[in-house]
């Protein structure tokens, strides 16, 4: 049984599954489901789709030289059946894919080495374009805690640190609905205080409900 490529992603093209597509000129084209026979027939180049293993190759993701896929290559010559040569040549091609699949994982470590480290360099630049969209302390609340660190002996940029990440975990509890605003107080001791304004005026107070629900009974004599 002889398992063709598809012509267009390269993917294995089962038997009695896909496309066959001929041309006048009598060449066939296998295609593994619609999806390539449709691109094939819009003319579509197949190394500048993602998806495609040609794309995969030309961008190095890919393993393109080694031995083991010189097993994969089609031969078209005729051999005399042998029941001892069938029995090899199916261990061998379990052998082959073990060690065919070994290879890739070696070879994906191998290209996503450094992966992390490329990541936290390229956020660390996005953070060092963008420094003005960052949350920063007011000049009055640093010379604060450059007071309290100094009389306690704390370090200041790890006190600045904390009132940061106070403020921003304070920002994400902070949810608006309909026509109100939320925002955020900084206290002179050093608290985050949150105060809820409506659009129309005035700051939202829970009690405004109580009040509210009590001018809707009927008073009675």
């Amino acid at each position: 049984m002889r398992v063709d490529p598809c012509f267009f992603c390269g993917r294995p093209s089962w038997p009695s599954k896909g496309i066959t597509f001929m041309r006048n000129d009598g060449k066939s084209f296998r295609f593994c489901r619609s999806k390539c026979h449709k691109n094939f027939k819009m003319k579509r180049n197949p190394r500048k789709l993602k998806w495609t293993k040609a794309y995969r190759k030309n961008a190095g993701k890919e393993m393109v030289v080694d031995s083991t896929l010189q097993f994969a290559a089609r031969r078209n010559v005729p051999v005399r059946y042998n029941r001892e040569l069938v029995a090899k040549t199916l261990k061998a091609m379990e052998r082959i894919d073990e060690i065919r699949s070994r290879r890739e994982r070696v070879f994906y470590k191998k290209r996503m080495a450094g992966k992390r480290a490329r990541e936290i360099i390229a956020a660390r630049k996005l953070v060092a374009d963008n420094e003005h969209l960052l949350p920063r302390l007011r000049g009055s609340e640093k010379r604060r805690l450059a007071q309290l660190a100094a009389e306690q002996g704390l370090d200041v940029e790890e006190l600045e640190r904390e009132s940061l990440d106070a403020v921003r975990a304070a920002k994400k509890k902070t949810l608006a609905f309909g026509s109100e605003q939320r925002r955020l107080r900084v206290r002179v001791d050093g608290g985050v205080e949150e105060i809820t304004e409506r659009t129309g005026g005035g700051v939202y107070d829970e009690d405004d409900e109580d009040d509210d629900n009590d001018d809707d009974g009927m008073d009675t004599d």
